[in-house]
């Protein structure tokens, strides 16, 4: 039962926030190294944070059930790794404060899996949000109201979202099986595992291309700030604030992760929003938000 606090919400949305900050080091260390290289190093870091709790909590997996492991295999391998590149890829051809926004689609998509998954029901309320929903999103990626025409990068947010809205259902068939820190800590092993494979396939595990010429040592810190300030501190305040706050609360909360990406993507790199993505995209997050809590009162 959530405990709930004063402070609960707070750490949500700082959690999230510096989750939200993740864009500054991809497109900083997309200038020198591949997409599927910037993402594997990200994972070896992760993989050496994680490996006391993992190596700690290494009991649980003789627990586990084949069912809740399969889960996992494929939100580190959807989630952690696959659809990484894609949002790494999407950085680097993309608008990148479109590409944050149009990622707030992927509970919609969550939702989706999950019925198909878990047979969750939808709330009556789905079918009149969710369209308004789509419809907001499919003008926020014009960048002209009067073409049809995307650009890359949103084609990869999109395959993106996909794979992160697929994730998040495993990852929460996974831990009905397996406590949050042996979970959080295997997906990044899983994830490196798969990065590994795909580096091997791609011909990018030689020395040249894991640390290209044009590396300099500034990247490493950029590396420590992608995988330790935007993805493992975050999970620690995002969890300890959701065990303290209320799931309807929490989700307004987390909207700061967009507000942190644009305050980056728009305030800092430049890369701004058309009037009409403005309106578009405040509306999705909006009809998105009203998604979630239709959806609450019936799950």
């Amino acid at each position: 039962m959530t405990h709930q606090s004063k402070a609960g919400p707070w750490l949500v949305a700082l959690g999230a926030a510096l989750w939200g900050t993740e864009s500054y080091w991809r497109v900083r260390l997309s200038q020198a190294f591949a997409s599927e290289v910037i993402v594997f190093w990200e994972h070896v870091i992760l993989v050496v944070a994680f490996a006391p709790l993992v190596i700690a909590r290494r009991g649980e997996l003789r627990r586990t059930s084949g069912r809740s492991l399969g889960y996992l295999v494929f939100s580190g391998v959807a989630g952690s790794a696959v659809g990484t590149i894609f949002f790494t890829e999407a950085l680097r051809h993309g608008n990148k404060s479109v590409v944050n926004v149009v990622l707030n689609v992927q509970p919609l998509l969550s939702t989706a899996a999950a019925v198909i998954l878990f047979r969750d029901r939808l709330a009556r309320a789905f079918f009149a949000w969710a369209p308004l929903a789509i419809c907001a999103g499919v003008a926020l990626v014009l960048q002209d109201p009067r073409t049809l025409a995307i650009d890359a990068g949103i084609a990869y947010a999109m395959i993106c979202a996909l794979f992160w809205g697929l994730s998040t259902v495993a990852g929460r068939g996974a831990m009905t099986g397996m406590s949050l820190g042996f979970a959080a800590g295997l997906r990044v092993v899983v994830g490196l595992v798969t990065m590994s494979a795909i580096l091997a396939a791609r011909g990018l595990l030689a020395p040249a291309a894991l640390v290209p010429a044009g590396a300099a040592m500034h990247d490493l810190w950029d590396f420590l700030g992608l995988a330790i300030l935007s993805g493992g501190v975050p999970l620690l305040f995002y969890f300890a604030g959701l065990a303290r706050t209320r799931a309807s609360t929490a989700g307004y909360f987390e909207m700061m992760q967009t507000l942190a990406a644009l305050l980056v993507t728009w305030g800092i790199q430049g890369d701004a929003l058309r009037p009409h993505q403005i309106v578009a995209g405040a509306l999705l997050i909006f009809f998105v938000a009203m998604v979630q809590r239709a959806q609450e009162s019936v799950t």
